[in-house]
């Protein structure tokens, strides 16, 4: 396929995203199979992309990072993507809350914290969802009472990324009860050795299979009132800044995912031959093939331009879930139709295009759902 993109890219941004290409194709591409017919975690693979940088995208060089540009994070998110799905939704946890701490961590959190995630020491797991409350994060009951020194958390978190394997997380209370009275949301760094932090389960998923998800117990946690990060009160504050640049990593991820799929298409029908020729020449399968390859490109191209508007501080909440709405969408019909162009065998595990339909689906759920992405685009009508 025609790398068509390239032309909108900087020189900068091409090198960048092709060094992220080559180790995601060369590491995490070469183990993608075996990890989710197993479940098991990408030690190895995260230690490889840390000594690139990739654990730190959004931290400045003078920090330690990599230094990148939003832009060149999504071009970055998108390569893994298309190696694994569930690796990269694995760094896109990670590096947000990286990104978290450095905006708004203490220089004392960020002394103690930020090193160890830029080198893969520590992967990060951010505590939002709960049992009873997903998209409405006002029923959210996780609480902290403040005890001295210390914050007291109690509260269950669910469909936490990276949740079993993190050494490090932070956790949103929804209301934080102080000497001088209750106050709102909160957030704290919290260390999940801490006999506090329990995993009550890891959950069997129907793809991303590596990409673990926990249900987390937090049973009278305590944490350090260092730990707090930012003021009390003011965590959906700091969330509500970040929620663009989650929702356009995602479609950065769902990007990534139909390209893998639309290139094994492509190369498919091109080697399957049936009636004397290869199937690329019936209309009907280049037919599909071109309605994906639209499909892809507008989504792709819409991803960047979302990603460049918020770089450049464009305000893009409507933009930012256009992005993530039309990609997710994109992705699940450009992986089944993937499917079906290779038949019978799009069906077994020995090709990879079933593995990049489960993967894909869940683009659509994590971030905000399809629903809600319609409610805040039709909200910035």
């Amino acid at each position: 396929m025609s790398d068509t993109s390239a032309a909108f890219l900087s020189e900068q941004e091409i090198m960048i995203r092709d060094a992220a290409r080559k180790v995601a194709q060369e590491v995490v591409g070469a183990t993608a199979a075996e990890r989710d017919r197993t479940g098991a975690w990408p030690h190895a693979e995260l230690k490889a992309v840390a000594e690139l940088g990739f654990l730190g995208m959004h931290i400045p060089e003078e920090s330690g990072g990599a230094g990148m540009s939003f832009p060149e994070y999504c071009l970055c998110i998108e390569e893994f993507a298309a190696a694994d799905a569930g690796f990269a939704t694995i760094l896109h946890v990670h590096n947000g809350m990286a990104d978290m701490l450095h905006r708004f961590g203490t220089e004392e959190q960020k002394a103690k914290y930020l090193a160890g995630m830029i080198s893969g020491e520590l992967i990060a797991a951010g505590l939002l969802t709960e049992p009873q409350a997903g998209s409405d994060t006002a029923a959210f009951r996780t609480t902290a009472r403040r005890d001295g020194d210390h914050y007291v958390l109690n509260g269950s978190k669910q469909f936490i990324s990276n949740g079993n394997e993190a050494g490090i997380a932070f956790a949103i209370a929804a209301s934080t009860e102080t000497a001088e009275g209750r106050k709102g949301p909160s957030m704290f760094i919290i260390d999940p050795r801490e006999p506090g932090y329990i995993v009550t389960r890891v959950e069997s998923k129907m793809g991303q299979r590596s990409a673990h998800v926990a249900a987390i117990q937090l049973d009278n946690c305590r944490v350090p009132a260092h730990n707090l990060l930012a003021e009390e009160g003011t965590a959906y504050k700091r969330l509500m800044a970040t929620l663009s640049e989650g929702r356009i990593g995602i479609a950065a991820v769902a990007v990534g995912g139909a390209r893998a799929a639309l290139e094994a298409a492509v190369k498919y029908a091109q080697e399957r031959e049936a009636y004397g020729a290869p199937i690329i020449n019936l209309q009907g399968v280049a037919f599909d093939l071109a309605d994906m390859a639209t499909q892809f490109e507008v989504a792709q191209n819409y991803m960047l331009h979302a990603a460049r508007l918020h770089y450049a501080g464009v305000p893009c909440a409507k933009e930012a879930s256009i992005a993530k709405l039309f990609a997710s969408e994109m992705a699940e019909k450009v992986c089944s139709e993937a499917l079906q162009i290779h038949g019978g065998y799009g069906y077994l595990s020995d090709f990879p295009v079933e593995r990049y339909c489960r993967d894909v689906r869940v683009t659509k759920i994590y971030e905000g759902t399809s629903h809600i992405q319609k409610v805040i685009i039709a909200r910035n009508l």
